[in-house]
């Protein structure tokens, strides 16, 4: 045992008081954690979702759409999740896909641009994914509700709103579709 006031010391023949030396290891640990979250994504494209099993029969498709429908008008809120706390984008997915199908996607949309298979704007469905980014990385993500409508929960200070994928903003911001 090491009496009060004295030193740690520590092989590389460094002395430490005993409070400095656990702070650092807890920096050292935050850091270790921050630096996972930082990770940028690879630069291929994701490999789809191998999750739950089967993929989304018409009847849930439809059910996710008209979910959708139902939380237009609910306000804006970075990272909420709920009616009642407001919604982000894909805090506005994962509620849906929960409370419809069971699902939990994944929480951001750089993780839902690989979420179940891709497929061909001729091809979508309502329930569908739309998933939007001008470069490489996905910026923003709503529900396909047919039509070439979508819905989304779109900025700050806004509200979950449907707009038209051919709008003179959304039409220029290279839009992927995802399908589970």
């Amino acid at each position: 045992m090491v009496p009060s006031g004295y030193g740690l010391r520590l092989r590389a023949s460094v002395t430490l008081r005993p409070m400095r030396a656990l702070h650092c290891l807890a920096c050292a640990a935050a850091l270790l954690v921050l630096g996972g979250c930082g990770t940028p994504p690879p630069s291929s494209s994701p490999a789809p979702y191998r999750g739950l099993a089967a993929q989304l029969s018409d009847e849930q498709a439809h059910d996710i759409a008209i979910h959708a429908l139902g939380l237009v008008g609910t306000p804006y809120r970075y990272g909420g999740n709920t009616p009642d706390t407001g919604f982000d984008c894909s805090g506005l997915i994962g509620y849906v896909y929960r409370h419809r199908v069971g699902m939990a996607p994944p929480r951001t949309v750089a993780q839902l641009s690989g979420w179940g298979q891709q497929i061909a704007h001729e091809e979508l469905r309502s329930g569908d994914l739309v998933v939007f980014g001008t470069g490489r990385v996905a910026s923003h993500a709503g529900i396909y509700v047919g039509d070439g409508r979508f819905v989304h929960a779109p900025s700050s200070g806004g509200t979950v709103r449907m707009d038209h994928l051919q709008s003179r903003y959304w039409a220029r911001q290279n839009a992927s579709f995802r399908r589970l």
